[in-house]
């Protein structure tokens, strides 16, 4: 679904080619209403000052630049701001250090235009984009070396069967729409699960929320 309001988009790449095929996409949507390139975090940080952007597409991996402790840094002084990883590294140690950071989707470099364009309308409508491939490297990356199920730390009756249900759909990457008509509930029903599990488990987002189920042994990779 796109947003229904402008919306202005900043690009941090030191590569100018690369930015201006994502100027070029980005500017064919009616929605958005203004992009900001910058090629170094004080450049970005100077575009900040005129106008804060509902999204920053950033590349993980610049000269002169540690692609999670700028995410960090933004984030602790913008966290309303919606990070999303472009990064030609697939392993899964930087997907989940950037989702655990806070990053809302993490997308490769040689992503189409039609991934970008799903991926950064569902962050600016839902919050987030997650795929199975964000899911498995979060799942994997809290999975013991032995690869033995963990004790679980839950009573029995922590979460409704409807809840795992919903967890367990969600930790797969689909979205609330998705998850309603998949279990023939509303749209609104499923919100409301996934608020109540973010709230029995003490997270704030999907990534949170994979996580506690992989340490807890809900899920298997």
């Amino acid at each position: 679904m796109a947003p229904t309001h402008p919306v202005h988009i900043a690009l941090l790449d030191d590569h100018p080619l690369f930015r201006q095929g994502l100027r070029y996409i980005l500017q064919a949507l009616p929605y958005v209403e203004a992009v900001t390139e910058a090629s170094t975090l004080p450049e970005l940080l100077a575009s900040f000052e005129l106008r804060l952007p509902e999204v920053l597409l950033l590349d993980l991996q610049m000269p002169h630049m540690d692609g999670p402790a700028v995410a960090q840094e933004l984030l602790s002084k913008f966290p309303e701001l919606k990070i999303v990883v472009l990064s030609m590294h697939s392993a899964d140690k930087f997907i989940t250090q950037m989702m655990k950071l806070g990053a809302r989707s993490y997308l490769p470099k040689d992503a189409g235009p039609e991934e970008l364009i799903r991926a950064l309308e569902e962050v600016l409508t839902t919050g987030y984009h997650f795929t199975p491939r964000i899911s498995r490297a979060l799942m994997r990356g809290v999975q013991q070396p032995t690869r033995q199920q963990p004790a679980k730390l839950l009573e029995p009756d922590h979460f409704t069967p409807r809840e795992e249900e919903v967890l367990r759909l969600i930790c797969e990457g689909h979205t609330a729409a998705e998850i309603a008509r998949h279990l023939f509930i509303s749209k609104r029903t499923v919100e409301g699960h996934w608020q109540r599990l973010l709230e029995k488990t003490g997270t704030r987002n999907v990534a949170g929320l994979v996580v506690f189920a992989a340490k807890h042994g809900m899920l298997e990779v």
